[in-house]
């Protein structure tokens, strides 16, 4: 009892310190890599989608624990295998989302793959573990506003028009300070003075909310190794974002 007590504390603090909740999820790894390989029913690695999906759904479990869902731990594992099998049965449906991990094409590796020179192991780890540390990130941020990364694989679109009016309404909010501060003080994206600025119709916007959302705090936040990712991805498929 008193063990849990501490992780509830941990956790509250967390909740109301993103640093606070970078330190509990580095704590929590084992048990959150642990996790994950149970929903995969093989060890995770570095490199498994799901091994960021879990990271996120444990932040996910830090921002909305309360004492009446039971004790903290059982309470993330239970999210971590929901995500990643959420994130599973989805995978074959949505083709369209950008994953870290995910290949141009067939013969091409992922982004943690071509990130390093091989002949260097101290940059390859270093290398990858900036990464890590933006996906970790990012997925805090994104913890704030209420989306994980299984609701941007599910909302992604799938029509490559589609995908390039949203880009068109990423680019236009990213450059409009007025629109930016409106969604950090109400952690909604204002849809009706996105679409007037952007000319993308309400409705696109409305359906590819959650995605359009996540690529706009991309955008406006740093995470240059995701956003050369995204860009590789969608130059690949003939798509300028």
């Amino acid at each position: 009892m008193v063990q849990d007590h501490s992780i509830v504390k941990q956790v509250q603090a967390a909740a109301a310190d993103p640093d606070k909740a970078d330190a509990l999820i580095r704590q929590y790894m084992p048990f959150i890599r642990s996790e994950a390989a149970k929903a995969m029913g093989r060890p995770c690695t570095d490199q498994d989608d799901e091994y960021s999906i879990a990271m996120m759904a444990f932040y996910e479990a830090i921002g909305g624990y309360a004492p009446e869902r039971g004790a903290f731990l059982p309470y993330a594992a239970m999210l971590i295998r929901s995500r990643i099998i959420d994130h599973q049965r989805k995978e074959a449906r949505h083709r369209g989302h950008l994953s870290l991990h995910e290949q141009a094409d067939e013969d091409a590796p992922a982004l943690v793959d071509t990130l390093a020179d091989p002949s260097d192991p101290y940059r390859d780890r270093t290398e990858l573990e900036a990464t890590q540390q933006e996906i970790a990130e990012l997925a805090a941020v994104m913890a704030g506003f209420g989306v994980s990364f299984a609701d941007v694989a599910e909302n992604a679109p799938r029509q490559d028009r589609t995908l390039a009016a949203c880009g068109r309404a990423v680019r236009y909010a990213a450059g409009d300070p007025e629109l930016l501060q409106t969604l950090l003080k109400t952690k909604k994206l204002p849809l009706a003075q996105l679409a007037a600025g952007s000319g993308v119709e309400r409705k696109t916007l409305e359906r590819h909310r959650k995605y359009v959302l996540v690529m706009l705090l991309i955008q406006t936040n740093g995470y240059e190794i995701i956003r050369g990712h995204i860009r590789h991805v969608l130059q690949k498929g003939g798509i300028h974002q």
